[in-house]
């Protein structure tokens, strides 16, 4: 008879165990759970391949919402503008200078907007020494704007950074 209980108290611990949630892992207070991150980049094989990269972690930047890695790759003085459509018009421009300010842009402006994609399927580049400018289409969404951007660059300390992006410069 003590056998017979013995076993019956081993298999109603076994399958209380088996049926019993998995533990889970906590995180303890105060440490902000780890943010999954886009691809690791390679290193480029010339600085054609560097600025596209760029270009293309600013896109990825902007669909993941990853404000950090978007300020790794703006210079502190870098600047945006929105040139309104009307190109020739800067009184009608409306910027954003600085670093602070781009951030800023990200978050309360780019970011609640969730775009799905960003691409640049066209990009005219143009390399002298330690700086770069690119005139690029952009697709944001739905949106498609030909030739509507002009970024510049700057190489500091043997990487690139952006330096300004100015959109809507297609007329309308």
């Amino acid at each position: 008879m003590k056998k017979t209980l013995f076993g019956a108290f081993i298999l109603v611990g076994m399958l209380a165990t088996a049926c019993s949630p998995p533990e889970v892992p906590t995180v303890p207070a105060g440490i902000p759970s780890p943010r999954p991150r886009g691809t690791d980049t390679p290193t480029p094989a010339s600085d054609e391949e560097a600025i596209m990269q760029l270009m293309n972690a600013e896109a990825e930047g902007v669909v993941s919402q990853d404000i950090d890695r978007l300020m790794e790759i703006w210079d502190q003085d870098g600047v945006v503008t929105d040139a309104n459509h009307t190109p020739d018009n800067p009184a009608d421009d409306r910027g954003w200078p600085g670093i602070v300010a781009i951030r800023e842009r990200y978050v309360n402006e780019i970011f609640p907007s969730a775009p799905s994609s960003v691409t640049h399927p066209d990009v005219e580049l143009t390399i002298e020494g330690n700086s770069a400018t690119a005139i690029s289409t952009s697709t944001i969404g739905i949106d498609h704007a030909p030739g509507g951007d002009r970024w510049t660059f700057a190489r500091r300390d043997g990487r690139w950074l952006i330096t300004s992006l100015t959109f809507n410069l297609e007329a309308r």
